[in-house]
Formats: C-alpha cells, structure tokens, sequence
C-alpha cells in the first residue's frame, strides 16, 4: 500500500456527497424558473428523447437475454453523444422548473465558502498542507519552513481554466528534495505523472503518460516505482484492461526506457499491482491481486543484482500490505487467519506467513494500522467508530487516545523523527477538527478547527439498531434537526453502499449540511457487504449472498418508516458507485417503499460490468455471469437493468454519472435509464443527468459538486411535494 498523499476535498466527500433558516439570498429568478409550470402538482409527463432499440441477443448457459440498448455502450459513436446531449437538454428542462433550485445552490455555496486546511505532513525541511480558500475548484498545496510565512508548492487550479485537471497524489522522496505527482483530466483514472524539483518547483522530466491505479514509489533520488496497464484498443475509458504491470523509471531517462518489473508474463498477470520500497530503500514489496480482495506478495533485495522476486504470499486468500521497516525487519498488517486484521513481524531472509510473529493480536474490533514518531497506533472501528490506541513497534500498548466525543478519527501518520503527529475528527453532524498529538505525554491539542458557517449545536445524530430480514442486526446513523417531530413527514435521504470492505464511518460533509438545514434527515446504514465488522461482514454481502445487503437497505428504509422518521411519500434512496447498483437493486424489487431513487454512477447491468474497464476485477464482490448456470440466474435476478418491469410505477429517479467515468462506464447508467424511461408507468419522472468533463468522483471541481446537488436536493424535494423553502 503506497503512503502517497491523497487530496481530497474533506474526509467525507468520496463516501457521503452525498431550514429554512440560514438560507442566503435568493439568486435572481432566471426566465425559466419564472414559467407557469412551477408546482408538481402542475408538472405533466415528461416527454423523453427516443431511445431506439437495436436487439441483441445473447446466450447464457441456454438462457437468451435480450439486450435492447447495447448500442448506448459506444461511447465514440456520434449517436451516443446525440442521445448524451438530448437527456440532458430533458433533464435540464426539467430541473429548470424547480423554484427552489437557486435557493439550495447559493446555500450550497455558502457552506463550502470556507477556508478548509488538511493535516500538515512532512517531507524534508517543509511542512507541507493543503488548503482551499473557499471556492476554489481544487485544493492548493502549500509548505512553510518553520516560523516562515506559507508558499504556494503546486496549484492544481492553474492546471486547466475550468479545473476539471486535478491532482491525484503526490509522492516525495525520502529527503524531500524530489516529488511525483500524478494528475486526471476530466476526472479519468488515466493519470499523467510530473517529476518536480521540489527547491526550484521546476518540472524536470517529460511527463510520464498511460499511468492507471498506481502507487508511487522512490528508490532515493534515484528513480520510482509505478504500475499502469497498456493502453487498451477502441476507446480508453471503457475497452477493458486486466494485465497491470509495475515499472521502473529512472531519472534521466525516456518513459520507452523504463524497466517492467513485475506483469509482463502470463504466469504474472493480475489486475492490480503495486510496488513500494522500505524507507532504506533495501527492498521493494510488490502486491498482485486479481479482485479488489486478496493480494499476493513478494520481496525482492535492492541490494543484490538480478536477486529474484521471494514470494511472501503465494496466493490470494488474504490480503497483506507492509506497515513499517526496520532493516531486515518488516511489520505487515494481515487478515490471514484474521478477519478484523493482526499486525505481525516478518524477517526479510524468511518472510513466509509460517515464520510471522504477532505484535498486535487480532480483537473483537476490525483494524487499521498507521505510524509515525517510532510507534503504532491501531485505528479501531467498533460499531463504525472510531477507537484509538498508540503501541511501540514492538506491541506494547503506551496508552489510549481520548477523541472528544464518538465519530471517526483518522491520520495518526509522519515520519520516525517526528515529536507530534497529526490526525481529525468528526462526526456526521460535527465539522472537521484537526488536532496535534504530543507523542510522549498523549495530550492532545487543536491545530486548527473548521471555519464552516453550520451551527452543529442545532442538530443531533444517532446510532440505532435494526434487524434485517434474516434476523441479523445492522447499524444506522440518523441525523436531523434537534427537536425534530417524529410525524413521518419529514424529507429523509436513506444512503448506504454494502460492498467492497468499505466501511461507511460517521464524518461531516458540507454538502450533506445542507440538507439538513432544509430540514431534512440523513440516515447512513452499515450494510453487509462492508467493512464494519471485518472480513465475515463484507463475505456476507458478496456473490450469492449479495441479496442480504439489498435486504439490509430494505429494512432500513422500514425501520425509518415504522418509527416515523419518515413515510414512503419523503424517504429518498441514494448510493454510488455499488451503493448505485444497491439504489438500482431496492427500487426494483421495492418500487412502492421509496418516492425518490438517486442512483450515481452505478454498477447497473451485472451481466456485462466485467467487460469494461477493470470491472472483472470485481468478481469477488459479484461473480460473473459467465462463471456458471447458477451464477448467471442469480445475477440476472437482482441487475438492474434487467429488472425494470413494464407497468410499474417507479420512485422519481434523477441517475447521475460522468461522461469521462472509466471506472465504471457511464454505459451502465445509459442503458438503465433507457429502460426506465421505456417502462416507467405514472407520472414520476426517470430522468439521467451526465456530467460533461467529469468522471467517477475524484477530483471533482466545487463548482460542479455545488450544481450536482442543488439538482439533486432540488429534484428530491420536489417530487416529495414540497412547494417551497
């Protein structure tokens, strides 16, 4: 796992991006919002673009499956971009008519009007930080020597005029005297690299291109590691790319030039591969797996000539990455034969799993592992939140680090030298707080504490527990407006994602802000298929039992039903990415519990995601439809492309994606979208918003994630009948 420094726009945006009072003025009515059609009462149907359908048949284990829209799949073709630019003309026409529209995207604005700072890090001389002066598109690095005044480092804002370049990662050498950075246009995965002189701030290399899901890596001053696929055939956001390969590059040279280390041989194909050395640059660990679960691992000496790639891990039943270096010495984090996660010491000369000795023992809570200043701190989750616990790097607890109240910690990271780390904390309702930790006594102090105009006193969040339908118990963040009435009429957004590992922890959004402040609740729930519970948790949502996860969500949406929350009419579903896919699953088989579906950029046709992109590489989580009779039925029985029935009356749906998602195709959303457009019974619109110059979500400008949600608070509320804010 690389240390590169990720940039984000705060610790919630990936994962949650998804009042009256407070509002800012009104921005002036534009010609369309002044227009009679202005209530939904007065909305009519909308008319939608003609999709038309070329069938295509295909044949599964004897089983013929018809697919109407597979022509929406070419993403090159003029007809594609016509039918883009025609849904979009519909969407825009439809969202025009909201009259609160400019209301929520000026409260949007005002909130995200904020000057945000990220943890400060070292490298070298400098201490480095992020910052965003309020709406700026994309964070500014910064670095300060000592007491001196803070200098602009990188500006990504200057890469392109609309700031749709962002900057992905960047990785400094041990002495801090040369960086990597990698940058995305548009909000690809393709990345382009730029070796920086880090005294001059000069550009002193070629760019370095084609780079795709890649770590960074120095050998000291010498040169880096990388990983990247060759470029795929047709088009390069979707034709599909499953041999990744590590490289070499070193400084002086022509990317032709550089060395493949490790992919370039059937016996060494994976999907995913990532290289990283030991800070004393003796070894490099390289990681190969063929899913997103699983790994193997292997060392290979620096020192010697030709010495041989040792394997660590020899298949991928488990998933371990190096935490720490010590000469011969390595601490790997490790679910083998530990689901919630173990630390354990390894001897580069004899690194088998057989030879491993713990120095943090596996517990009850699942794992996470960070050092800095010569110790370990554990990042515990129990029930999604955070406990924090310091060790040395022999395993012995110092002591635990009292957090101001529950919610989710993160950082805990630097280097070997360092006297105080950093870390912040927030909740769903509380707003980022970076503090410092003095590492001898464990006091800990404010660094700096959010500016955003959101008065957390006004509002409470809590934990609840609910049963799913198979009796399992499933937890659930519910947050709102103190002294909210409990009448079941209140707008909720029910969010969830159920896949992966990943555990959706309790932090702040801006954007989430607003709408609580309009009033409404948010409600996170911790589905199987995530990591809240370690690896047993997340195996109970994959493959065929993914239905648990759908059933989950379902039975959330009861719960905030049954305890009047909410009602059918005010309850909104909304996910990305597999949390899309699970929006598209609960809507299909549930139509009649929710009023309004906000799938983004979704895994919506189950039976084709693995031929896109990397999509294969999600098959641990799914299986494919070409595995076997059984996979296949079971498969089509939930995708939901294939669910959309004739006759049936749908929630409201607003489908968002990204014309530049390679990760996953904006095909999927297309087709989905056709389908409901074609079958959709009643008079709830099934609208697709697509987002030009924009792709999964990573480095999206503010200015686009403040238009994205004003249309999507706006179209939510609007169709749960609410006139006026």
């Amino acid at each position: 796992m690389m240390n590169s420094k990720k940039i984000t726009l705060s610790s919630a945006v990936l994962l949650a991006i998804f009042g009256l009072s407070g509002c800012g003025q009104d921005a002036a009515p534009t010609a369309s919002a002044a227009k009679a059609v202005i209530t939904p009462e007065k909305v009519t149907a909308v008319t939608y673009p003609t999709t038309k359908k070329i069938d295509v048949v295909d044949d599964y284990f004897g089983t013929k499956v018809t697919d109407s829209y597979r022509w929406l799949e070419d993403d090159m073709s003029a007809e594609t971009a016509e039918w883009v630019k025609a849904q979009n003309k519909t969407t825009y026409g439809y969202l025009e008519q909201i009259p609160y529209r400019d209301k929520i995207k000026s409260r949007l604005a005002a909130l995200l009007d904020y000057e945000k700072v990220g943890m400060p890090f070292i490298e070298g001389d400098y201490s480095y930080f992020y910052k965003n002066d309020g709406l700026q598109n994309q964070y500014v690095l910064y670095r300060q020597k000592g007491d001196e005044a803070a200098e602009v480092f990188l500006d990504p804002n200057a890469f392109s005029e609309d700031g749709t370049v962002s900057l992905s990662s960047i990785e400094f050498t041990e002495d801090g005297s040369h960086a990597v950075y990698l940058i995305s246009e548009g909000g690809s995965d393709w990345r382009k690299a730029r070796v920086i002189d880090t005294k001059t701030k000069e550009v002193i290399e070629t760019e370095l291109v084609d780079i795709k899901f890649s770590g960074l890596s120095w050998v000291g001053n010498e040169g880096f590691y990388y990983s990247s696929y060759d470029k795929p055939k047709g088009s390069e956001l979707s034709a599909k790319t499953d041999q990744h390969k590590l490289y070499y590059h070193k400084l002086g040279t022509a990317q032709a030039e550089d060395t493949l280390v490790f992919g370039g041989t059937d016996a060494e194909k994976h999907r995913y591969v990532s290289g990283e050395v030991t800070k004393d640059g003796k070894y490099l660990l390289v990681s190969a797996a063929v899913s997103t679960s699983g790994n193997k691992l292997f060392i290979k000496d620096l020192t010697k000539d030709n010495a041989p790639l040792v394997a660590v891990v020899d298949n991928t039943d488990s998933d371990t990455y190096m935490v720490s270096s010590n000469g011969d010495d390595l601490l790997f984090v490790t679910n083998m034969d530990a689901p919630n996660k173990r630390v354990v010491k390894a001897n580069a000369n004899n690194p088998s799993p057989e030879n491993w000795q713990d120095v943090i023992a596996e517990t009850e809570n699942v794992l996470s592992v960070s050092t800095g200043g010569k110790y370990l701190f554990a990042q515990y989750m129990k029930d999604a939140t955070s406990l924090i616990q310091q060790y040395d790097l022999n395993g012995k607890k110092v002591r635990d680090i009292a957090l101001p109240e529950v919610g989710t910690a993160g950082g805990f990271s630097g280097k070997e030298s360092q006297t105080k780390l950093y870390y912040s904390f927030s909740n769903q309702k509380t707003p980022s707080t970076i503090f410092s930790l003095d590492l001898a006594s464990g006091e800990s102090s404010v660094h700096m504490k959010s500016k955003v105009k959101f008065n957390s006193d006004n509002f409470e969040s809590k934990q609840v527990f609910y049963t799913s339908k198979d009796g399992t118990k499933v937890p659930m963040i519910i947050t709102h407006k103190k002294g909210l009435k409990l009448d079941g009429s209140n707008p909720t957004i029910l969010y969830g994602y159920g896949g992966f590992n990943v555990s959706l922890q309790p932090r702040f959004s801006s954007t989430r802000a607003a709408w609580l402040e309009l009033g409404g609740v948010y409600a996170v729930a911790n589905l199987r298929g995530g990591g809240e519970y370690g690896k047993k948790w997340h195996n109970a949502g994959t493959q065929m039992k993914k239905q648990n996860v759908f059933d989950d969500f379902i039975a959330a949406a009861e719960y905030l039903i049954s305890e009047k929350v909410t009602s059918s009419d005010k309850l909104a579903v909304m996910g990305g990415s597999n949390g899309g896919l699970l929006v598209g699953a609960v809507m299909t088989q549930r139509p009649e519990l929710f009023k309004v579906a906000l799938p983004a950029v979704g895994v919506l046709d189950m039976l084709r995601y693995h031929t896109f992109t990397s999509g294969a590489g999600w098959a641990y989580d799914y299986g494919k439809s070409d595995d076997n009779a059984e996979m296949f039925k079971y498969l089509l029985g939930y995708s939901p492309v294939h669910n959309v029935k004739a006759g049936t009356h749908y929630p409201a749906t607003m489908v968002t994606t990204g014309d530049h998602d390679d990760r996953v195709v904006p095909a999927h959303s297309f087709k989905f979208a056709a389908e409901l457009q074609a079958k959709q019974t009643g008079t709830n619109p099934t609208l697709i918003r697509i987002e030009t110059d924009a792709g999964h979500g990573a480095g999206t400008p503010i200015s686009k994630t403040i238009d994205q949600y004003a249309d999507i608070y706006g179209f939510t509320l609007f169709n749960m009948g609410v006139k006026g804010i």
